[in-house]
C-alpha cells in the first residue's frame, strides 16, 4: 500500500502529480486506487475541476472527498486549503467500491437500507469509510440503523465541515454521484489481504459536578437538573446565549456514558428557550458533566494509542479529528497530537464536524475526538515503530492543567460532603438506619404503591421493654449497646426475609420496619424472629432484654398517619398484655 499526498494549487501542478503517480504505477503491480480530496471551501467549480482532471488522467481510480475545517497531511495541519491524497493498493485481492446517497433526517434510513443491500452483494467488505454532511440534523437514527450491518464490518469516518465554524454549509462528493451539499459517501473496502484497525482517542476530562438530564427530546437537550440546559454553560463558564455560542462551547463538551463507553457530545446551538441542540440524540435520566481538554492527558493518550497502533504496523493512517481540538490547541500546536503518528505510517485526514466509529455493533457519533483508521495489506513483517517527543508546555498550559486539577479535587470534596449531608438527612446517626422522617416518607411511598397496584404493605413497630431502667442503672453507653444490638438483629432478619424492606429508628428505643409485598401474618413471623433473636443476646451489664412488637397490614384508603396510629396501638396492646410479645392489630 502506497500513498501520495499533495496540494491542489492549479491544473498544471495537479497533472504533474498525477503523471508521477502513473509513472510509479507502471513499475508496480497495483489494484485499487483511491483519491481522498479535502477542501476548506465548498467551491463546486474548483472541486469539479479537480475531480474531472483525476478522472481524465486516471480513469480506473475512485475518488471521494468533502469540505473541511482544515486538512491533515504528513501528520500535520496543512497550510493548503485544498489537498489530494492518493492511496494505491498493491495486493490483487484488495477491492473498493463507492456509494453515495442523499442525506437528511427524512431519508437517512433509506441511505442505510440501500447500503445494506449493496453489502449483501459484496461479502468481501471488511470496512466502510463514511463522509457525511451532518450539520443541522440528528444522526441518531442513522447510527442506530447501522446496528443491523454485519458486526464484523468496521465503520469509521467524519462529518464534512466548513472553515468557518459558525457556517453550516458543507459538501461531500465522489465519483459515484458527484457534488452534494446534503449527502453521504460510503467507501467500501475489503479483500483477503486487507487489514484494518480502528480506535479513538479523547484526552478530555470531566470537570465539576454531575448534571442529571431531566428533559430531552431527540437531539434537543432541554433541561439539566430541572433547569434550562443552557444555564450550565452560563453559570459555570459565563458563555452568553448568542450567535457565537457554538464556537465558545466547542472546547467544553458534555462527558457521559453511551453504549458502555465514555463519549463527548458538543452542543451546536443554544435556543431561545434555554434548550441546546446537540449533534445527536441524548437520553433522559443519564448523568453528564462538562469536560475540558487537559494537554498532558491528551498527549499521554496519544502516546498510549500510538504505541498500540504501531503494533498493528499499518502502511497508512486515516485521521478524523474534531474541529474543537484544533480550536483548543490553536494552529501552532495542534500538530502535537497528530504529528507523532507520521512516525508510524503516512498520516492524512481532516478536521470534522463529528467523528464516527463503530464499537462492537454500535456506530457511535463522537465529538471532540480523534478517530483513527490504520490500514495494511498483507501480514506483519516489521518491528513496531513509534516516536513522540517529550517537551515542556508553556506556563499558560501548565496553569490550565493545575486549575483543572484544582477544580477536579474541589468538586470531589464537595461531592463527598454532599453525600455525607444527604446521608445525615435520612439516617439515624447511632444506628445508621433510616431516621423517622425518611421512614415516614417510605411508608407514604409504599402506601401509594399499594393504592395504585394492590401490592400489600405491612408495618412492624417495636419498643425495648424497660429501656429507661438500662440508661438510669448502667448509663447511656450501655443503653447505646442495647440499641445497637437490636439494630443488628433487625437488619439481619429483615434483609434475609425481605430485601425490599426499610428499617428505621422511630425515636429513642422505638423502631419501625416497612414491609412491601408482605401480609400481616408473614410480618408477624418476621417480628417474632426479631423478638426471639434479640432476647437471646447477653449484654455486658444489662444482661438479657426483651421487646414488645405491634404488627399491622395497611388497609385500602389508609394514609400514613392512619396506619401509623394503628401500629402504635398494636404495640401498646403488646405492652399492656405483659410485654415481650407480638400483637397483630
Amino acid at each position: 500500500m502506497k500513498q501520495f499526498q499533495f496540494e491542489f494549487s492549479g491544473v498544471g501542478k495537479l497533472k504533474r502529480e498525477l503523471d508521477k503517480i502513473n509513472q510509479w504505477r507502471k513499475s508496480k503491480v497495483t489494484s485499487a486506487v483511491v483519491f481522498s480530496i479535502y477542501a476548506e471551501n465548498i467551491d463546486q467549480e474548483q472541486i469539479d475541476l479537480a475531480c474531472e482532471i483525476i478522472e481524465s488522467e486516471m480513469p480506473d481510480a475512485q475518488y471521494l472527498g468533502c469540505s473541511t475545517n482544515g486538512t491533515i497531511t504528513e501528520g500535520r495541519l496543512s497550510d493548503s486549503p485544498f489537498v489530494v491524497v492518493c492511496t494505491i493498493c498493491e495486493y490483487p485481492s484488495t477491492q473498493v467500491h463507492l456509494l453515495q446517497y442523499p442525506l437528511s433526517e427524512d431519508n437517512a434510513l433509506d441511505a442505510i437500507e440501500n447500503l445494506k443491500k449493496e453489502l449483501e452483494k459484496r461479502p468481501w467488505v471488511k470496512a466502510i469509510e463514511l463522509l457525511a454532511t451532518i450539520r443541522g440534523m440528528s444522526m441518531t437514527p442513522f447510527c442506530e440503523a447501522c446496528t443491523e450491518i454485519n458486526p464484523d464490518i468496521q465503520i469509521f469516518g467524519g462529518g464534512a465541515f466548513n472553515i468557518d465554524l459558525n457556517n453550516d454549509n458543507a459538501c461531500v462528493f465522489s465519483k459515484a454521484r458527484g457534488y452534494s451539499e446534503k449527502g453521504v459517501v460510503f467507501l467500501l473496502c475489503g479483500g483477503d489481504d486487507l487489514n484494518i484497525h480502528t480506535t479513538h482517542i479523547t484526552g478530555w476530562k470531566p470537570l465539576g459536578r454531575e448534571f442529571l438530564v431531566t428533559k430531552a427530546n431527540g437531539s434537543i437537550l432541554q433541561e439539566l437538573d430541572g433547569k434550562p440546559a443552557y444555564d450550565a454553560y452560563y453559570k459555570y463558564l459565563n458563555i452568553p446565549n448568542n450567535e457565537h455560542f457554538f464556537y465558545n462551547t466547542l472546547e467544553f463538551p458534555f462527558f457521559y456514558k453511551h453504549h458502555g463507553i465514555n463519549i463527548l457530545r458538543a452542543p451546536i446551538a443554544s435556543n431561545a428557550d434555554g434548550s441546546l441542540t446537540m449533534t445527536s440524540n441524548i437520553e433522559e435520566n443519564v448523568y453528564a458533566r462538562i469536560a475540558y481538554g487537559d494537554p498532558w492527558t491528551i498527549l499521554n493518550s496519544i502516546e498510549e494509542g500510538g504505541r498500540k497502533i504501531a503494533e498493528f504496523q499499518p502502511e497508512i493512517l486515516k485521521v478524523f479529528s474534531c474541529a474543537a481540538r484544533r480550536t483548543f490547541w490553536g494552529n501552532d500546536e495542534i500538530s502535537k497530537e497528530t504529528g507523532p503518528f507520521q512516525s508510524i505510517a503516512p498520516t492524512s485526514g481532516f478536521y470534522t464536524s463529528g467523528e464516527f466509529l463503530r464499537t462492537d455493533k454500535d456506530l457511535i457519533q463522537h465529538n471532540v475526538t480523534l478517530v483513527i483508521a490504520a490500514m495494511r495489506e498483507g501480514p506483519i513483517d516489521d518491528k513496531a515503530h513509534f516516536e513522540m517527543d517529550s517537551e515542556n508546555f508553556s506556563g499558560k498550559v501548565s496553569m490550565i492543567s493545575r486549575l483543572a486539577k484544582f477544580i477536579e479535587a474541589a468538586t470531589a470534596e464537595l461531592a463527598e460532603a454532599n453525600q455525607k449531608l444527604a446521608k445525615m438527612a435520612i439516617e439515624d446517626s447511632l444506628t445508621n438506619l433510616c431516621n423517622r422522617a425518611e421512614t415516614q416518607r417510605r411508608i407514604r411511598e409504599a402506601l401509594e404503591d399499594y393504592n395504585n397496584t394492590g401490592k400489600k404493605v405491612s408495618l412492624i413497630m417495636m419498643d425495648i421493654d424497660n429501656f429507661k431502667m438500662v440508661n438510669d442503672t448502667y448509663g447511656h453507653k450501655e443503653g447505646d449497646n442495647v440499641i445497637l444490638g437490636l439494630t443488628k438483629v433487625i437488619k439481619e432478619t429483615v434483609e434475609k426475609s425481605n430485601p425490599d424492606a426499610s428499617c428505621g429508628r422511630w425515636g429513642g428505643e422505638e423502631f419501625m420496619v416497612v414491609l412491601p409485598g408482605i401480609d400481616c401474618h408473614k410480618a408477624a413471623e418476621i417480628a417474632n424472629e426479631i423478638r426471639t433473636s434479640f432476647a437471646a443476646i447477653l449484654f455486658p451489664k444489662a444482661r438479657r432484654k426483651t421487646i414488645s412488637v405491634g404488627v399491622v397490614e395497611a388497609l385500602r384508603g389508609e394514609n400514613a398517619d392512619m396506619v401509623c396510629v394503628r401500629v402504635d396501638s398494636a404495640l401498646y396492646e403488646a405492652k399492656n398484655n405483659g410485654k415481650n410479645q407480638v400483637f397483630i392489630g
